[in-house]
């Protein structure tokens, strides 16, 4: 049987991007998925609705740093599928940045910066808990980066926002625990996604860098993500909570 059988899950930013492979392999393994994100979803979603199903999955334009849209999100997929057991906090602001010196980030940019990658996952989880609450189940994963561990340079904001998802996704575990929610995050390392791959800079700066800090001297790939994400959705996860899995081929251990 598909691991994820029986579940429904919400991937913000899951119409593009390392976001797009969560939504499949959440799909993959069984879950009913809710594909949420400022970009177009529906051709996704028609996508792995032609592999599992038609009621396997839907979508959903928002921007997750709006209350009122989130709001909405949250109704349409009750009132779709009936219950939320997986929230994937996968939104954020990175690929258009471009990298710049600490103070020469504008005070506007930074602000949104924090919108969505800190304010978002917190308005996901303020609607979302407490349909798991309800129900005394559910996992929420938090998508921080391994970023937040070395300390980037000139990508302050991002990383700053990354560390707060560290700091989010214990402090949040101590009070769904209670409740039989698991509250892990998820931080990759640098990823060649298709997103990524836009912002040349991000490339020329990173690639061979990062590559050469790791244990294993390759590239990474969203594929490389999907066993833990599938791991820490799953049963298999039940107590494991208020964790931060490394997924960056030992490039923070060095």
């Amino acid at each position: 049987m598909a691991r994820l059988a029986g579940k429904v899950a919400i991937v913000t930013g899951g119409a593009k991007g390392i976001g797009r492979h969560y939504s499949q392999a959440l799909a993959s393994e069984g879950a009913r998925v809710m594909i949420a994100d400022i970009a177009d979803g529906k051709p996704l979603a028609e996508e792995i609705a032609g592999r599992h199903g038609a009621n396997s999955v839907a979508s959903l334009k928002f921007d997750v740093s709006d209350e009122g849209q989130v709001r909405k999100l949250v109704a349409q997929t009750i009132e779709r599928f009936g219950q939320i057991d997986i929230l994937v906090n996968n939104a954020a602001l990175y690929a258009p940045l471009t990298p710049r010196a600490f103070g020469e980030w504008d005070v506007d940019l930074w602000d949104r910066v924090m919108a969505i990658n800190v304010r978002g996952p917190y308005l996901m989880v303020r609607h979302v808990a407490p349909h798991m609450i309800e129900r005394r189940s559910g996992k929420i994963i938090n998508i921080a980066s391994g970023a937040a561990y070395k300390g980037v340079p000139k990508m302050l904001p991002y990383v700053t926002s990354k560390g707060a998802m560290l700091a989010f996704t214990r402090s949040l575990s101590r009070e769904l625990g209670q409740y039989g929610i698991a509250v892990n995050s998820l931080s990759p390392g640098y990823i060649l996604s298709d997103t990524g791959l836009t912002n040349t800079q991000h490339v020329e700066d990173e690639r061979v860098p990062v590559r050469n800090a790791r244990a294993f001297k390759r590239d990474a790939y969203p594929e490389d993500l999907l066993g833990t994400l599938v791991f820490l959705a799953s049963s298999d996860s039940d107590f494991v909570t208020g964790q931060s899995i490394v997924v960056d081929g030992g490039a923070v251990n060095n």
